[in-house]
C-alpha cells in the first residue's frame, strides 16, 4: 500500500480552482490547505513551513513553484491542467483525476535534475534556430508534422554556432546547423525519441541535439529516421550531432531567440546548466527507481556528422544544398584508390590480355560460363569509375590518366581478338557472339544502372566486394573481344555493332557514375560542364541507332509471331509455318521458317511458296526453309 503525507498545501490557479474541492475531499485522507498563487506571491513566507504542497496552473506558474521548491525544499505534487499534456508525459503522471491526485499526495516524491537556460528553468526543451520536426507541438499528427518538415526543405540554412561544452572534460565546437535543442526527458515525443537510450531525470546531465544536413538529400533520411523512429534505436538519425554535458555555453554570430517549452524567452548566448536532484517531485511510477531501469551518467560526444574544417567555411550561413558539400579531407581514401585505378600498370595489361583471350574463347566455344570468367577478371571497370571522377571535378590529372588506360586496353583488346581470329578464320559466328550484335536501349539501362552501382560499391569500402558483380552485369570485354572478331575478319557489320555496345556501355557507365558521385557528395558542382556536355552528346548520338535497333527487334517478335500458324496453300497442297525467325545478315534479310507439311513437295512447290513469301518483303530476302512431315 502506497504511504500519503499528512498534510500538503495546494496552491491554485483561476484555471486550476476547480480542482479545490476535488483535493480536499480526497480518499488518501490528507489535509489539505488551500493558497491562492495571488495571495502566496503576497506573502512568500507561507512556504517556509510547507513540506510539500500540491501545484496546478499554467506552465509559468509552474516553473516559478519550482524555483521556491529549490529554494525552501518542499517537495511536490503536480495536478496538470486538461491541455497539460506535454506536463503529465514528462512525469509519467496517471490520465485521469483520481489517480493524478493519489500521485500527488503520496510521500516518497523523488529528487530529479533541473536544467536551467539563462536561469530559466527547461521542463521540455530549449531551441535555437530550425530543428525541423522536433521544434513540433507534441499533439501535431505525423502527416501534418512530415508536411511542415518538407517546407522547410528549401528554406533551411546552416547557420555558424559555438559550443563550448563542460564538465570534467571541456570540448569546443565550432559548426553550421540548421538548429540545435536542448532535450529533457519526455514521453513519446518526437524530440526525446532520438535520446531515450540515454535519457535520465537523475544523471546529472544535459543532452544537446544539433540538426545540420549537409544537403537535402540529407535532409530527407533525417526526417524519414526520426519520424518512423522507436525508443530502441541508440543510433542518432543521419546529419545530427549529439553531446551530453553537465554545462552548455552556445553563441551564434548573429543574436538568435531561445525558445523554452514553446515560447521565446531569451535569446543566444545561452548558457545551460543543470542542477542536479535539486527538486523533489512526485513522478510516475515508469520513472521511479524501482521501474526505471538504471543508467550510469555518461558524457558523451558524437559530433563527427557536423560540418567543420572546410565544410563549414563551405556550409555557413548559406541554404543547404540539393546535393552534399565536397571535402577533399572528407573523401581522402576514395580520392587515393581513384588515382591508383587511374594509373597503367603492368598488372592491368596482364589482366587485359587473359580476360580478352578467355572471352574469345568462350564466344567461339559458345560458352557463356567461359564469358562470365572473363567478365570478372576484366579491368576496365575501374579506370572508367575513375574517368568519371576525373570530368565530374575537372580533375585533369584523373582525367587524363583515366583515358590513357582505357584507350591503352581497348586497343589492346581489340588487337587480341583480332589475332586469334587470323588463327582461327574458320569459326562460325555462334549465338554468344551474336548475342552482342544487336544493342539496345536496354543496354544502355543496363550501362546506367551499373555506372551507379559502380560508383556507390566504390564509394564504401564495406560493399567494395560488389564491384565485381558490376563487371559481370555491365560485360565490358566480351563486345570488345567481338569487335576484334569484326576486325580479324574485316566485316565492318561485326565490328560496328560490336563497338557500339562497347560504347553504349563506355558512355551509360561515365554519366551515370558522374552523376552517382555528384549525389553522394563528393563535388559541390560540376566542375567540367563541357566535359560533361560532350558525354552527354555522345550519348544521345549513341541513342539514335540504340533506338532503331530496339524498334527493329520489337517489330522482328511481332512479325515471327504473326507467322506462328500462318497457312499457306500451294498447288493444292497445305503448308502450316510453325516457327519463323529473321536475321539480319548485313547485306540482305535471312527468314528461317519451320514448315509442317502432309504431302511430300517438290522444287516448284517451295519456289511457288518462297514467291509467296515475298510478296510481303523486298526482293533481297533470303528465305531458309525447314521442311517437317506430318502424319
Amino acid at each position: 500500500m502506497p504511504d500519503y503525507v499528512d498534510s500538503a498545501l495546494f496552491v491554485y490557479t483561476d484555471e486550476s480552482a476547480s480542482y479545490l474541492e476535488t483535493l480536499q475531499e480526497n480518499t488518501q485522507g490528507v489535509a489539505v490547505t488551500p493558497l491562492t498563487y495571488k495571495a502566496l506571491k503576497q506573502n512568500i513566507a507561507t512556504l517556509q513551513p510547507a513540506d510539500h504542497v500540491v501545484i496546478s496552473g499554467d506552465i509559468s506558474f509552474l516553473k516559478r513553484m519550482f524555483h521556491y521548491a529549490m529554494a525552501y525544499d518542499f517537495s511536490i505534487g503536480i495536478i496538470p491542467l486538461p491541455h497539460q499534456k506535454n506536463i503529465r508525459r514528462s512525469f509519467m503522471l496517471p490520465n485521469d483525476m483520481d489517480g493524478l491526485v493519489d500521485r500527488a499526495l503520496r510521500k516518497g516524491a523523488r529528487a530529479i535534475d533541473m536544467i536551467l537556460g539563462n536561469n530559466k528553468i527547461i521542463f521540455f526543451k530549449a531551441t535555437i534556430g530550425r530543428v525541423p520536426l522536433l521544434d513540433n507541438p507534441e499533439d501535431t499528427n505525423r502527416l501534418r508534422i512530415l508536411w511542415d518538415g518538407i517546407k522547410l526543405i528549401f528554406s533551411l540554412k546552416l547557420l555558424p554556432f559555438s559550443i563550448s561544452a563542460t564538465g570534467e572534460q571541456k570540448t569546443e565546437i565550432e559548426t553550421a546547423a540548421a538548429g540545435c535543442m536542448i532535450v529533457q526527458h519526455h514521453k513519446r515525443s518526437l524530440a526525446s525519441r532520438l535520446i531515450a537510450h540515454d535519457s535520465s531525470l537523475t544523471d546529472g546531465l544535459i543532452s544537446l541535439v544539433v540538426v545540420a544536413p549537409f544537403s537535402v538529400i540529407d535532409y530527407a533520411k533525417f526526417l524519414f529516421q526520426t519520424l518512423y523512429r522507436s525508443e530502441k534505436h541508440k543510433s542518432i538519425p543521419h546529419g545530427t550531432g549529439y553531446i551530453k554535458r553537465s554545462e552548455f555555453f552556445i553563441d551564434t554570430e548573429t543574436k538568435y531567440h531561445v525558445s523554452i517549452d514553446g515560447e521565446n524567452q531569451t535569446s543566444t548566448p545561452l548558457h545551460c546548466q543543470v542542477l542536479h536532484q535539486a527538486v523533489r517531485v512526485n513522478i510516475g511510477e515508469e520513472l521511479s527507481p524501482e521501474r526505471e531501469e538504471a543508467r550510469p551518467a555518461k558524457r558523451t560526444t558524437n559530433i563527427n556528422a557536423l560540418p567543420s574544417g572546410r565544410e563549414l567555411l563551405k556550409a555557413k550561413n548559406k541554404k543547404v544544398p540539393i546535393f552534399a558539400y565536397a571535402s577533399e579531407e572528407r573523401f581522402r581514401d576514395l580520392f587515393v584508390a581513384l588515382q591508383d585505378d587511374a594509373a597503367p600498370n603492368v598488372s592491368y595489361f596482364v589482366l587485359m590480355m587473359l580476360s580478352t583471350i578467355i572471352a574469345t574463347t568462350g564466344l567461339y566455344l559458345n560458352s557463356s560460363s567461359v564469358i562470365i570468367g572473363a567478365m570478372l577478371l576484366a579491368p576496365l571497370m575501374a579506370p572508367i569509375v575513375s574517368l568519371a571522377m576525373g570530368l565530374l571535378r575537372r580533375n585533369e590529372r584523373l582525367l587524363k590518366r583515366s583515358m590513357v588506360k582505357i584507350s591503352l586496353g581497348v586497343v589492346f583488346a581489340l588487337s587480341i581478338a583480332a589475332l586469334m581470329t587470323l588463327f582461327f578464320p574458320h569459326n562460325p559466328v555462334t549465338d554468344e557472339i551474336e548475342a552482342r550484335l544487336s544493342p539496345t536501349v536496354l543496354d544502355l539501362i543496363v550501362a546506367i544502372t551499373a555506372g551507379i552501382a559502380g560508383a556507390y560499391t566504390k564509394s564504401y569500402k564495406e560493399i567494395l566486394q560488389s564491384l565485381a558483380g558490376v563487371a559481370i552485369a555491365v560485360a565490358l570485354v566480351p563486345p570488345l573481344a567481338v569487335a576484334g572478331i569484326g576486325i580479324g575478319r574485316l566485316n565492318l557489320e561485326i565490328f560496328y555493332q560490336a563497338f557500339l555496345l562497347f560504347s553504349t556501355n563506355l558512355v551509360g557507365i561515365v554519366l551515370a557514375a558522374a552523376f552517382t558521385f555528384r549525389l553522394l557528395g563528393y563535388s559541390p558542382a560540376v566542375k567540367n560542364k563541357r566535359g560533361i556536355g560532350i558525354v552527354f552528346i555522345l550519348l544521345l548520338a549513341i541513342s539514335v541507332p540504340l533506338y532503331l535497333s530496339y524498334q527493329r527487334i520489337v517489330a522482328t517478335k511481332v512479325f515471327e509471331n504473326n507467322w506462328k500458324e500462318e497457312r499457306f496453300l500451294v498447288h493444292g497442297k497445305y503448308l502450316i509455318v510453325k516457327n519463323a525467325r529473321l536475321n539480319d545478315a548485313g547485306s540482305a534479310d535471312v527468314l528461317t521458317v519451320q514448315v509442317l507439311a502432309r504431302d511430300q513437295l517438290s522444287r516448284n512447290d517451295l519456289a511457288e511458296f518462297k514467291r509467296k513469301i515475298r510478296r510481303s518483303f523486298s526482293d533481297d530476302l533470303v528465305i531458309r526453309a525447314q521442311i517437317v512431315y506430318i502424319p
